[in-house]
């Protein structure tokens, strides 16, 4: 374990995931560790995320991004609005088998990103700089995550036409935003509401499964 790894972090982590009831690999646990360690030094001077405090960084980044790893099923995953890599860098260390492309349109972010993936041996992850609305990847996603990125109507009016007809849009919220959903486009529609608990994070979590309203058919 690497030296400017926090000594209670790794108690932190497995106890969040056996209270997640997440069974995760020792090498995978290392590898999430070593993320958050990179995350931790060079927020420093790329001001990645709020949260600056170690003793809330297992719970408020790691973990929170893994509460929805029982959601993610597509083989191929966006995670737009990127930023830190949270949720995708955290995802595509657990699930290995699944490719995890990471767009962003800030130039320092995108930067992070590449060195997280060179460090760290990610080769299911790929980096994409690029504003979502003029991001054309060679085939639309069945899934997209997004954490912390923007209000649901930009989400699929930036963001729709990367998503496959019959895919889902991965929203992370804190309080349930009952605003944003009333807004929605009217062909857009909540599929599901999952509320999330995150071991050492207070305040409401929300996952929300946004999909297309179909004409015919579920």
């Amino acid at each position: 374990m690497s030296r400017d790894i926090p000594a209670n972090w790794p108690s932190q982590l497995d106890s969040g995931l056996a209270a997640m009831a997440l069974d995760l690999p020792d090498d995978t646990r290392e590898r999430l560790l070593a993320f958050l360690g990179l995350l931790q030094k060079w927020n420093r001077a790329y001001n990645l995320t709020a949260v600056r405090e170690p003793d809330e960084m297992v719970s408020r980044q790691l973990l929170d991004s893994l509460a929805i790893l029982p959601y993610v099923k597509a083989p191929a995953v966006l995670d737009v609005g990127a930023g830190g890599g949270l949720p995708g860098i955290p995802l595509a260390i657990a699930c290995p088998d699944r490719h995890i492309t990471l767009l962003d349109s800030n130039s320092k972010k995108t930067r992070f990103l590449t060195q997280c993936v060179l460090e760290l041996g990610l080769d299911n992850v790929e980096v994409v700089h690029a504003r979502a609305e003029d991001y054309r990847p060679g085939r639309p996603f069945t899934q997209i995550t997004s954490r912390a990125f923007t209000a649901l109507a930009n989400l699929v009016s930036w963001c729709g036409h990367l998503l496959a007809d019959e895919g889902q849009f991965l929203a992370m919220k804190g309080q349930f935003p009952e605003d944003e959903l009333a807004a929605l486009p009217f062909d857009w529609r909540l599929r599901e509401d999952i509320a999330l608990s995150i071991p050492g994070c207070d305040g409401a979590r929300h996952l929300l499964i946004i999909d297309r309203v179909r004409t015919t058919g579920g």
